[in-house]
């Protein structure tokens, strides 16, 4: 939303600067973070809880070398027609032809390597404290030394998400969705919602190609991802209202080893 804010200036006045794409995320961040957490602190109090809520801007370490810099998928902003497309790409963006819409600029989405504040995540964490935190799946920057460089990137939440419950030695992680369980065969007759997914079935069904890529497919893979790093381990995917009953066993998808 942001960079397509940017974007509808600068086609109205020429000197609207377009932001570097680390920038928009950090401005994201920064505005969801509010609303959210304003939210959280309001419902807290409602339910009688005296609990911090606080939102930290987080830079996400990307590698350089990573191979979705070589070829951006991840679609950002407005619908540029063929003229418009033309001058963004001798300003050195990349730009595809959306399924005849007109042509979307895209980025690469790259996987996280390291956290760069997780220290003070789990201090703030540790200290009792609410942490809303990679937001947006994180900046994306690289490291040059002691130099962190903005990346022209967009991170992936789940694949953040999970990446950071594991340096902060989280016991669980619960990956929050529009359905109450991950299921194959989805949309079709012998459709099947899972209770339980070891790591091998996992494997298994994403290799067969179950699960839609931008859609529950990064999901899973980040939930696997998680209870593959260490022993006891699990990641649950349900949706925001069975948050509960799912920490509960009662409902959701687990994936574990």
């Amino acid at each position: 939303m942001i960079n397509q804010a940017f974007e509808a200036a600068a086609k109205t006045e020429a000197h609207s600067p377009m932001l570097p794409m680390s920038v928009c995320v950090a401005l994201s961040q920064g505005y969801i973070g509010y609303d959210l957490q304003n939210a959280l602190r309001e419902e807290l109090l409602s339910r009688g809880i005296n609990k911090p809520v606080a939102t930290l801007v987080t830079q996400v370490e990307v590698d350089a070398n990573d191979p979705a810099f070589l070829n951006p998928t991840k679609p950002i902003g407005s619908f540029f027609t063929e003229q418009e497309a033309e001058q963004l790409t001798k300003q050195g963006y990349t730009l595809k032809e959306d399924a005849g819409r007109g042509y979307r600029r895209v980025v690469a989405s790259p996987k996280p390597v390291d956290i760069i504040e997780k220290e003070t995540v789990k201090a703030l964490v540790d200290a009792g404290q609410v942490v809303i935190t990679v937001g947006g799946g994180g900046i994306p920057v690289i490291r040059e030394g002691n130099h962190l460089r903005g990346a022209s990137a967009v991170i992936d939440k789940d694949w953040a998400s999970a990446r950071l419950a594991e340096m902060i030695d989280a016991d669980m992680l619960i990956i929050l969705t529009a359905v109450e369980k991950v299921a194959i065969n989805f949309g079709k007759e012998n459709e099947q919602w899972l209770d339980r997914l070891s790591l091998s079935d996992a494997e298994r069904f994403i290799e067969e190609g179950h699960f839609a890529k931008g859609s529950m497919l990064p999901k899973v893979e980040a939930a696997a991802s998680f209870a593959r790093s260490r022993a006891g381990r699990e990641a649950l995917i349900t949706v925001l209202s069975k948050a509960k009953e799912g920490i509960e066993g009662k409902t959701g998808t687990v994936i574990c080893q």
